[in-house]
């Protein structure tokens, strides 16, 4: 079934921490369908602005791909910087559709793998006729797409056009951000269940790859949904926490036996619900902690506000720090108007456990929850520290956060990568013994035998990000990690 994959050795699919050496992750390339993005749909697709497609492929995310490519398959692209970056290649290395593509196995290209299960004519066919279900298309384009060859019809689905002057349907410019269509929680796979609606062919494209690709045919059995309430379809489309709603990026698996899932702004209460049971029932992890974020635009996710850095080290946004829930610098009158605010409007964290699911655990604050991880999950005996959006200063503490301060990628523990327009984050960084390198001149000492990724230790990572920090996501984001070493 698959072009390139089916001759491998089977892969192994295993995540059990947010900070071991990542050895195989899902990405997508940023596709046409992020250049016909217009300002009177953004919102409705889910951006803050229109991004500039050119320089988010040349000048930003291409640098992306070749860090992931050196840490994860340097094969692919030591040697062939030169020829890589040649003009007269028109950038082939990067594109899933073009012949000399990278094709890697362990940087996992999302179009790559759906235009390989589209070479089976009764899997393609379902397809186009579920696309076309979803996107009202006539039975004349239902056709046209059915003839299409597979990698032509992948590149279509993602994209919505047919060739640069027709498109088809609206693209779906949020596939980047891989982390949102499944998570893998030790060897199984938690699909996801989007809340917006202009992101349900992105589930759905996701479902037919875990499904049918021969990289994951041994892991069939672990693959996990999650079902709708009965009678979902009288409530309301989107907002209804009765509804089951689920993205990757509120889900975090902290060690072996914990997992962290955020209630927020796109994850409902009855998806946790229901995942709570389902993985306790499966007995996957022994602990699960539900940490119920205000459902503001401004968070989204939870590792919109933090990320993990090492097994003692955080990055987070100082509003929910132990401080700021305490309200330390308010008076007597502030406070009591604070706590008759709406209960949506504050952080609640509840831990449950496998054992006793009906007598959970309360935590008072984010920096107390990850402190205990630390201590009691990772074992760690050194000082749990905690690195701040914007350095903990006001504006640049709510500004870093928009662009991403706090959702950061561990390539191994302690190496992180982050957008470099975050100017205060960097400075806390540093003033907590980080190194800190631009990810053009890693690159180049890579190269050039300079530097090891293996013996890179305590490092930010710093990628250009003037236009894809305005998509409103970061590394954490547009990657799904698929194997990590084991802490």
């Amino acid at each position: 079934m698959s072009r390139n994959y089916s001759h491998k050795a089977k892969i192994a699919v295993s995540v059990s921490s947010e900070v071991g050496r990542l050895r195989r992750v899902l990405v997508h390339s940023p596709d046409s369908g992020l250049g016909k993005v217009v300002p009177s749909k953004a919102q409705d697709w889910l951006f803050e602005d229109i991004v500039h497609l050119d320089t988010i492929r040349r000048k930003e995310y291409d640098f992306y791909t070749k860090i992931l490519l050196y840490f994860l398959d340097p094969e692919k692209i030591r040697g062939r910087l030169t020829e890589i970056d040649d003009e007269k290649n028109k950038r082939a290395f990067y594109k899933p559709g073009d012949d000399h593509f990278f094709r890697s196995d362990k940087v996992v290209e999302l179009q790559w793998l759906l235009s390989d299960i589209l070479t089976d004519d009764s899997i393609k066919s379902k397809l186009v006729a579920s696309v076309c279900a979803i996107e009202a298309c006539s039975y004349d384009t239902q056709q046209r797409l059915q003839e299409l060859a597979p990698v032509q019809l992948a590149k279509t689905f993602i994209s919505g056009s047919l060739n640069e002057e027709q498109m088809l349907f609206a693209p779906i410019p949020n596939f980047i951000f891989t982390r949102d269509i499944g998570i893998v929680i030790n060897n199984y796979v938690l699909l996801n269940k989007p809340a917006k609606k202009a992101r349900t062919r992105e589930a759905l494209l996701a479902k037919y790859i875990f499904f049918n690709h021969s990289l994951f045919e041994e892991y069939q059995d672990r693959i996990i949904e999650l079902a709708d309430t009965h009678h979902h379809f009288l409530l309301p489309r989107e907002g209804d926490d009765h509804k089951v709603t689920l993205e990757g990026g509120d889900v975090m698996v902290v060690c072996k036996d914990h997992l962290l899932i955020g209630i927020s702004e796109r994850t409902s209460s009855e998806a946790a619900h229901q995942a709570i049971k389902i993985l306790f029932g499966k007995n996957v992890v022994k602990k699960i902690t539900i940490i119920r974020i205000p459902k503001k635009r401004d968070y989204m996710h939870i590792d919109t506000i933090f990320t993990q850095v090492r097994r003692n080290v955080w990055i987070l946004l100082g509003t929910f720090s132990k401080k700021a829930m305490k309200h330390e610098d308010e008076d007597e009158v502030q406070r009591i108007l604070d706590n008759n605010n709406k209960k949506e409007d504050k952080l609640k964290i509840l831990q449950f456990r496998k054992k006793d699911p009906g007598n959970p655990e309360y935590f008072d604050n984010l920096e107390d929850l990850l402190t205990d991880i630390s201590k009691n999950d990772l074992e760690c005996t050194e000082k749990i520290k905690f690195i701040y959006s914007g350095n903990n200063e006001f504006p640049f503490d709510a500004r870093e956060q928009w662009t991403d301060s706090c959702n950061l990628l561990a390539l191994k523990e302690g190496v992180i990568l982050g957008y470099d327009r975050n100017d205060k984050t960097v400075e806390a960084f540093r003033e907590n013994g980080f190194a800190v390198v631009h990810a053009g001149a890693l690159i180049h000492d890579m190269e050039e035998g300079r530097v090891d990724p293996d013996s890179l230790e305590n490092t930010l990572i710093l990628m250009p990000s003037a236009e894809l920090s305005r998509a409103r996501g970061g590394f954490h984001c547009m990657s799904m990690p698929l194997h990590r070493d084991e802490l």
